[in-house]
């Protein structure tokens, strides 16, 4: 089986998007996903998946929490810049409103959901670690469509019989 067809495949499976943020040694970091999941209602845990190569891996590995915020569709410029690699990190998170979770990382104002977690466990994952983590805060700061991710492009949300 090839890369190209498998991920044609996985590509028609839907998902939402969302930024992971972590902070170490006060240095704020940053990643696009759309690996994230719940996982566990008894206890409260998530997971999201981060490329072992990633500068951003080393960082939520050694810093123990992360934050979730999941993207409306408003917030797509948010979602292309942070999927970049080799970026600057200085003053990254300026144009988007964000406010730090107990725990210090930064959450974004304008997500449709929010949360914080502390990694409970990493699973290898061939060129991936998944990071399961145990929920320590939630909250919904705006109300607004989720930004889509599908077949390789940015898609919008639409209900049933809703005008387009």
């Amino acid at each position: 089986m090839d890369r190209r067809t498998y991920r044609k495949v996985v590509g028609k499976f839907a998902t939402g998007v969302a930024i992971v943020t972590t902070s170490l040694e006060g240095v704020d970091h940053a990643m696009t996903v759309n690996s994230f999941t719940s996982v566990s209602l008894e206890p409260l845990l998530v997971l999201f998946c981060a490329e072992k190569l990633a500068r951003f891996h080393a960082a939520v590995l050694e810093s123990g929490v992360w934050g979730v915020s999941v993207l409306p569709e408003s917030m797509e410029d948010a979602s292309r810049f942070f999927a970049h690699r080799g970026r600057s990190l200085d003053g990254q998170l300026t144009p988007w409103p964000h406010h730090r979770s107990p725990s210090g990382v930064a959450l974004f104002d304008g997500a449709i959901a929010t949360l914080e977690a502390v990694t409970t466990a990493v699973h290898d994952g061939g060129d991936h670690s998944i990071i399961v983590g145990s929920v320590t805060t939630l909250g919904t700061p705006a109300d607004a469509h989720p930004l889509l991710y599908h077949e390789g492009t940015y898609k919008t949300f639409r209900a049933a019989g809703e005008p387009t």
